[in-house]
C-alpha cells in the first residue's frame, strides 16, 4: 500500500512538472503573439517579413525585417557547414574509431565546449578572430557572417557530435557484424552501414543545432557586425533577429511600434524555434522505430 503511494504521488508529481512545462510554453506563445499582433497595425504581414528597411527609430520608420531574417540564416547556414561535418567526423570517431581510453577524454572534452557561456565565444571572437579574420583577407572589419559563422559552428559542434555519437552507438552490433561477415572493412562499415543507418538521428543533431545556433544571442551581438543589411558577401556584416531583439529592446517605448516590432520578431523566432524541435523530436522517434523495428 506504501508503494503504490509512494508510486502515485512520484507520477503526479511528474505529472505536474510536465504540466507546468507546456502551460509556461503555451504563456511564452500567448504573450509573444500578443504583443506582436499590433505590429500588423502599422504595416502588412508582408510588409513586415519581406521589406528590405528595417530603421524603426526614423520619420517615417520602416519595419522591413527581411535583411535581419536573411542576415540570420546566412549565419546560421554558416555555421552548419562548419559544424556538421566536423561534428558528425567527432561522432564516428569517437564511437567506431577511437580506443576506449581515448573515448573517455575525447568524448567529455566535446562535450565540455557546450557548457562555456556564449559571452566567452563572443569574447573570443571579437578579441581573436575578428583581427584573425581581418588581417588574413585584407577587409576593413572583422566582425561580419564568416566569423560569426565560424565562432557559432564552434558552439553546435558539441551538440551535432554527442546527439550524432549516441545515434551511432544505437545501433546493434548484429548490424555491423553482418556487414564485417560479407566481407566489408571498417570504413566500408561506416560510411556504407553505420552512417546510413544511423541518418534519422544524425539529422536530429543537425535539426537540433540549427535551433541552437539561430537562438544564439550574445555571440552574434557581438561577431556579426550589427548591421541590418542584406548580406552579398561573407564577409558583409549582418544583424540577426536575436542581436536586433537585444539590441534594441532597452530603447523600445512600452507600446511604441517599434516595441511591437521586436515581440514580431521574437514571435517569427519562437515559431522557427518550435517547429524545428518538432521535427527533430519526430525525426528520432522514427529512427527509434526504425532501430527496434516497430511499425
Amino acid at each position: 500500500m506504501k508503494r503504490e503511494l509512494k508510486e502515485n504521488i512520484i507520477r503526479n508529481f511528474f505529472f505536474f512538472l510536465a504540466s507546468l512545462s507546456i502551460f509556461c510554453l503555451v504563456g511564452i506563445a500567448v504573450v509573444l503573439i500578443k504583443e506582436g499582433l499590433p505590429i500588423l497595425e502599422e504595416v502588412t504581414l508582408g510588409e513586415f517579413i519581406f521589406g528590405e528597411i528595417w530603421s524603426p527609430i526614423f520619420e517615417p520608420p520602416a519595419f522591413g525585417i527581411f535583411p535581419i531574417i536573411i542576415g540570420g540564416l546566412a549565419v546560421v547556414f554558416g555555421a552548419l557547414t562548419i559544424a556538421v561535418p566536423f561534428g558528425v567526423a567527432a561522432a564516428i570517431y569517437i564511437s567506431e574509431v577511437a580506443h576506449p581510453k581515448e573515448k573517455e577524454i575525447v568524448k567529455p572534452t566535446v562535450e565540455v565546449l557546450a557548457t562555456i557561456p556564449s559571452i566567452v565565444y563572443g569574447f573570443f571572437g571579437l578579441v581573436f578572430m575578428a583581427p584573425l579574420v581581418r588581417d588574413t583577407f585584407d577587409i576593413p572589419v572583422g566582425l561580419n557572417v564568416f566569423t560569426a559563422s565560424i565562432v557559432l559552428g564552434i558552439m553546435a559542434i558539441p551538440i551535432i557530435a554527442s546527439i550524432s555519437e549516441d545515434a551511432i552507438a544505437s545501433i546493434p552490433n548484429s548490424i555491423k557484424e553482418a556487414s564485417y561477415a560479407l566481407g566489408a572493412g571498417r570504413w566500408e562499415t561506416i560510411i556504407g552501414v553505420i552512417i546510413p543507418t544511423a541518418v534519422g538521428g544524425i539529422s536530429t543533431a543537425v535539426i537540433l543545432g540549427f535551433g541552437r545556433v539561430i537562438g544564439e544571442t550574445m555571440t552574434v551581438a557581438l561577431v556579426a557586425g550589427g548591421a541590418a543589411i542584406i548580406p552579398t558577401s561573407i564577409f558583409d556584416p549582418v544583424r540577426p533577429m536575436t542581436a536586433t531583439i537585444a539590441a534594441e529592446m532597452g530603447e523600445a517605448a512600452i507600446g511604441s511600434p517599434h516595441y511591437f516590432a521586436l515581440f514580431g520578431i521574437a514571435s517569427i523566432l519562437f515559431g522557427i524555434t518550435l517547429t524545428t524541435n518538432i521535427i527533430a523530436d519526430i525525426l528520432l522517434h522514427r529512427f527509434r522505430r526504425k532501430l527496434t523495428g516497430e511499425s
